[in-house]
C-alpha cells in the first residue's frame, strides 16, 4: 500500500524486505531507464549496508539498463579503513554490485579514506559537481542517520563531502550488523555525501527494512524536519519514494 504523510516523501509498505528491495529496485531502475532515454546517459547513487541487499540483488538483475550509459557514485567511507577490510564499502559495492552487472558502468568514483580525508573529499566533489544526480539510493539508520550524517546532522554545508564523526549509535549499529567485532574496532570518522548533495537528487529511492529502523522511520518520515533526525529532510525532497517492510513500518 502507499501512504502519504504530511511531507513530500512517498511510503510504500510491503510484507517482507524482499518484496520492498525488489520495489524499490524496480522503481530505480526506472527512473534510470528515463533519465537515459531522455539525455543518453544516468548518473547515480548507491548506498551500502544491510538495509541495501535486497535492493541491490534486484537492481542488477534489472533488465533493459544500458549500465555503460550509468555513472555511479557512492556515499560514505570509513576514515582509515582499507579496501581489504569486511566492513569497506569500496569492498562491499565491487563485490554486492559493481562487478556482478551484466555490462560495465561507465565509471564507478568510489571514496578512499585510507589518506587524507579532507583532499578527498574535495577530490570526489569536483566529479560529483559535474554529474547531475538522477537517482540516489538511499536508506535510513537507526539514529536517523542519512549517510554517515549523524544527529545534530548539518542541513547547511553546501560541500558535496565532508568528513564527519559517528556517535556511539552509529558505531553500535555498525558492530550489530556484524561488519565490526567490537565498538573499539569502528571507526571515530568517516566521509560522507552531505545532505545537501543527496537533496540535489532528481529522485530518491530510500529503501528500510527491519524493526529495528521502526523508531527512526516513524520520526523521520512522520515527525519534525529537524538535525537531530537528519533522514527527516527527505520530507522536503518532492521526489522521494520510501520502500518499507511491515516491520520498519510498524510504528507509523
Amino acid at each position: 500500500m502507499t501512504k502519504t504523510a504530511k511531507s513530500l516523501a512517498k511510503i510504500i509498505i510491503h510484507d517482507t524486505k524482499k518484496e520492498s528491495g525488489a520495489a524499490a529496485a524496480a522503481k530505480g531502475a526506472k527512473l534510470i531507464r528515463d533519465a537515459i532515454r531522455a539525455r543518453g546517459y544516468a548518473n547515480i547513487i548507491v548506498a551500502t549496508g544491510a538495509s541495501q541487499f535486497e535492493m541491490i540483488e534486484a537492481l542488477i538483475t534489472q533488465k533493459n539498463i544500458d549500465w555503460t550509459r550509468v555513472t555511479a557514485f557512492h556515499l560514505d567511507e570509513y576514515v582509515g579503513v582499507p579496501i581489504s577490510h569486511p566492513a569497506s564499502f569500496r569492498k562491499y559495492l565491487w563485490e554486492r554490485f559493481v562487478s556482478r552487472l551484466p555490462l560495465p558502468l561507465a565509471a564507478f568514483h568510489y571514496i578512499s579514506g585510507e589518506d587524507d580525508a579532507a583532499s578527498e573529499c574535495r577530490r570526489v566533489g569536483s566529479i560529483i559537481k559535474k554529474h547531475p544526480i538522477d537517482v540516489c539510493f538511499a536508506g535510513i539508520g537507526e539514529n536517523g542517520h542519512l549517510a554517515f550524517n549523524d544527529p545534530p546532522a548539518d542541513f547547511k554545508t553546501t560541500a558535496p563531502y565532508l568528513v564527519v564523526s559517528l556517535d556511539e549509535a552509529c558505531r553500535k549499529q555498525q558492530m550489530g550488523e556484524g561488519w565490526f567485532k567490537t565498538l573499539k574496532q569502528v571507526p571515530a570518522q568517516a566521509i560522507s555525501m552531505s545532505i545537501q548533495q543527496i537533496m540535489k537528487s532528481s529522485a530518491i529511492i530510500c529503501t528500510v527494512p527491519d524493526k529495528r529502523k521502526a523508531q527512526a522511520v516513524k520520526d523521520c518520515l512522520t515527525g519534525a524536519l529537524t538535525p537531530m533526525h537528519p533522514s527527516s529532510i527527505l520530507q522536503e525532497h518532492t521526489a522521494t519514494w520510501c520502500y518499507l517492510d511491515k516491520e520498519a513500518a510498524s510504528l507509523l
